[in-house]
């Protein structure tokens, strides 16, 4: 396995490979790696003759008063997991490589960035479809893949590379999960036992909401009012929101139709701001 720090470095590796007609697969990631990114490297060996993980914890998406400095990271052991896992190439880039001084181009996606995570971090999409622009442009990869937990950050990422004519598929993988349920996020390590405790409502609530419609509910108000409900049980649990949305335009749905309809929740537990979300 090679670890690419350098733009330059990687673009030359990326044009050999692809000269040498290896398509390579992309596993964007801001590292601190668990059990869910290593399904996501699985998801790509399967897509690509060459598998690409980049370890950049983005400045851009994250706003004043989020987690940036804190956030956790552990470049050895990352390092470490890629190689466990096969993948041929670790791009590491620092941030001053990825936004040097005086840099000032941005891309945004004006539609679906805008509703759930967007209207508690209007800043956030901006610099999630900026930085992977620039992956793309970096890595030139057949295929980029993502999780199901991020199901916003999916669709965001797939209507930029639709608009803006990328050469690149965009795959989801589904959501790894703890075993009290919990998805799998490097912010789970912020949570105390008590904590802990009191987040495994979310995933709770979700299947709550899986019975409803699987019993025949079709009101996303009634679905919703119930997770709502649910996940207000806990003291330390704060709804951000709780949405049922068509999958692909992130539209907020009046009934639940199966095979389109997300449901979507963020809620603090304390100060620890978890999202997580169901397929129908």
């Amino acid at each position: 396995m090679d670890i690419v720090t350098s733009i330059q470095d990687m673009k030359t590796r990326s044009a050999g490979l692809r000269s040498g007609e290896r398509s390579i697969a992309l596993v964007p990631t801001m590292g601190f790696l668990h059990e869910g990114h290593l399904s996501l490297i699985e998801t790509a060996k399967g897509l690509a003759d060459c598998v690409v993980v980049s370890i950049f914890v983005n400045p851009t998406q994250f706003a004043p008063s989020e987690d940036f400095t804190s956030y956790p990271r552990d470049r050895e052991r990352d390092e470490a997991l890629c190689r466990e896992a096969g993948v041929e190439i670790v791009f590491h880039p620092e941030a001053e490589e990825m936004y040097p001084r005086n840099y000032s181009t941005y891309v945004s996606e004006e539609t679906l960035s805008k509703t759930l995570c967007g209207v508690s971090r209007p800043h956030h999409f901006r610099g999630v479809t900026t930085v992977v622009a620039k992956l793309f442009n970096i890595v030139r990869p057949k295929v980029a893949v993502f999780g199901q937990k991020d199901a916003q950050q999916a669709a965001v990422l797939r209507k930029m590379a639709a608009d803006l004519h990328m050469d690149v598929e965009i795959a989801v993988a589904p959501t790894v999960r703890e075993k009290d349920g919990l998805a799998m996020s490097s912010r789970n390590t912020y949570l105390s036992t008590g904590q802990r405790e009191e987040a495994a409502i979310i995933p709770r609530a979700l299947e709550t909401a899986r019975s409803m419609v699987e019993g025949g509910m079709r009101s996303t108000d009634r679905v919703m009012a119930e997770v709502t409900h649910l996940l207000a049980t806990k003291r330390r649990v704060r709804v951000i929101y709780v949405a049922i949305v068509d999958r692909d335009t992130m539209e907020a749905m009046r009934e639940v139709v199966p095979g389109r309809s997300l449901l979507a929740v963020a809620a603090w537990v304390d100060e620890v701001r978890l999202i997580d979300n169901l397929l129908f």
